[in-house]
């Protein structure tokens, strides 16, 4: 089963490292984030990986194309989708490397999960719906207190909030998914998943643990931390 991941976007909420390099290409412990994804569905058995750029495409084509950061026993296609193109036209513009009714995966090239990959696709084949979303709960980006009046009764750091699911990536999607997106101006988490929930066609694969966005410096900080120590749970 082929991977899509979508790596085009500008990544502005981290201007520090991405006005040099595509969001994708930020490292972790010197090995860029999608190499880590790489290798998060490599160890569950994958190896067609199809990368949609976009904006600094020329960086990530570069990389790959040195011997030295070959990823073995994969295949990676980079696939230029356009500078200004939505996630949904991403999607679109690869329509034509997929069969009819074919399945396939997906995420962004910016999270990490330590979920097992051949769950989530069980779940998609079991429910024979056309789109599967992995739910996560996001990282509590602060300290959270609990209060009563001005009295502290409770003081958690860094917890995962239960507050509510969340889209974290690693989708699952079956060919017919194309006929939600119209053009690249479609953004994928707007219109086509409101339509397929509509339409019952979208079910959720609930990931209770580690699962961590790099959005900001503070989130490349904690998981470079947790690299250095050995403690990097999507390894």
């Amino acid at each position: 089963m082929k991977v899509i991941i979508l790596c085009g976007g500008l990544g502005s909420r981290l201007s520090e490292k991405t006005k040099t390099k595509p969001k994708p290409m930020v490292t972790i412990g010197g090995i860029p984030i999608v190499c880590h994804i790489i290798n998060i569905y490599k160890k569950n058995g994958f190896k067609d990986f199809i990368l949609a750029t976009g904006y600094k495409s020329e960086y990530i084509k570069k990389y790959f194309s040195k011997k030295k950061n070959k990823i073995p026993n994969c295949n990676i296609k980079i696939v230029f989708t356009g500078h200004k193109t939505m996630t949904g036209g991403r999607i679109l513009r690869l329509k034509k490397l997929f069969k009819i009714n074919e399945d396939f995966m997906l995420t962004y090239g910016d999270g990490l999960t330590n979920q097992n990959i051949n769950k989530l696709i069980k779940l998609h084949f079991r429910s024979k719906k056309i789109a599967t979303v992995t739910a996560v709960r996001p990282p509590i980006r602060f300290g959270e207190i609990s209060l009563q009046g001005n009295k502290v009764k409770n003081f958690r750091e860094k917890i995962q909030s239960n507050k509510g699911w969340i889209n974290g990536g690693y989708f699952v999607l079956n060919y017919k998914i194309f006929n939600f997106i119209k053009n690249d101006s479609i953004m994928f988490e707007r219109d086509p998943m409101q339509k397929l929930v509509k339409k019952k066609q979208l079910i959720a694969y609930k990931h209770k643990d580690f699962w961590h966005c790099i959005d900001t410096i503070r989130d490349k900080n904690i998981l470079e931390e947790m690299y250095k120590k050995n403690k990097a749970p999507w390894l």
